[in-house]
């Protein structure tokens, strides 16, 4: 059975000049659900992730400033929210809705968070949107609780995943792997295992042969039980902040590639959704959806 994280504390934490890239979180599940590709039977609402499980990822420090709202003005800006209960709230739901959804992928081959993807909180700060790392929270758990001995983490946004590099630089376990903009933001990259940096502009047949020729030979060699992948869909053409050509076509040929090499490979895989700026909100909702499709075409 396909299962989703989904919870209504992911919709509108936020003042209101910060809520129209959170109204992708509502509309992807409602436009599959009208198409019929899930049914209420496929999501789920996750609690709010346990402290303890928290602080195998993130610094003490840090998790209490953002626990007790008193993360200092400077580090809020570089989250770029105001810190408030309802958000470290919402961080805190994504986290937990990612471990379920490990938990459900172990079980039947894939499983999706709505949200997450929160790859530039590093271990002792936000940024970019993030606060707490969702997927490094989860691959942590599995680790610490030795349900998975080996991790690989396929980061696709458009942006480069420091905040997971920087979480997992010393921890041999867990192989990064980011292929992202190299003159986008975060302007100062962290060091993934790999890192495949791309040029603004960049097309459809060059992207795709990039990562074809690339993660079967990582997935051989790394030998992982367990595969999470960030499927931000901020490298469309459309995408006010990615910098790259691709078109949804190309997106979707990007998540069918991946989704199929977990698949063969027999390993399961967890999904969070990561970045997505297009101007129009229907081309973000299509292109989320498009994963979710290849999905069931694959796993069900």
């Amino acid at each position: 059975m396909l299962r989703i994280a989904f919870d209504p504390i992911y919709a509108h934490p936020l003042p209101e000049g910060h809520r129209f890239p959170m109204l992708k979180y509502e509309l992807i599940p409602e436009q599959l659900l009208y198409e019929g590709i899930i049914t209420q039977e496929n999501v789920f609402s996750p609690e709010l992730v346990d402290e303890e499980i928290i602080l195998l990822t993130h610094d003490a420090d840090y998790w209490q400033q953002l626990r007790d709202l008193t993360l200092p003005p400077k580090e809020q800006r570089r989250t770029g929210f105001p810190l408030t209960q309802r958000l470290v709230d919402r961080e805190r739901c994504i986290a937990q809705g990612t471990i379920d959804g490990c938990r459900y992928a172990k079980a039947y081959g894939i499983a999706f968070n709505v949200a997450g993807g929160t790859h530039h909180a590093g271990s002792n700060w936000g940024e970019g949107f993030c606060l707490l790392n969702d997927q490094a929270i989860a691959a942590n758990y599995l680790l610490n609780n030795n349900l998975s001995q080996s991790v690989l983490i396929v980061d696709l946004d458009v942006h480069q995943g420091n905040g997971t590099a920087q979480i997992f630089e010393n921890d041999p376990r867990v192989f990064t792997f980011s292929m992202h903009g190299d003159k986008n933001f975060p302007f100062r990259k962290e060091r993934s295992n790999l890192d495949i940096p791309l040029d603004d502009g960049m097309a459809d047949e060059e992207y795709l042969t990039l990562l074809k020729n690339t993660l079967p030979q990582l997935i051989a060699q790394q030998k992982p039980d367990f595969i999470f992948y960030l499927s931000g869909v901020d490298v469309l053409s459309s995408d006010k902040l990615g910098k790259l050509s691709l078109s949804k076509e190309a997106c979707k040929e990007r998540d069918r590639f991946v989704l199929s090499q977990c698949k063969q490979a027999g390993i399961p895989v967890q999904v969070s959704m990561g970045g997505g700026y297009s101007p129009q909100i229907k081309d973000i909702v299509e292109a989320h959806c498009n994963t979710y499709r290849v999905a069931v075409e694959l796993f069900f």
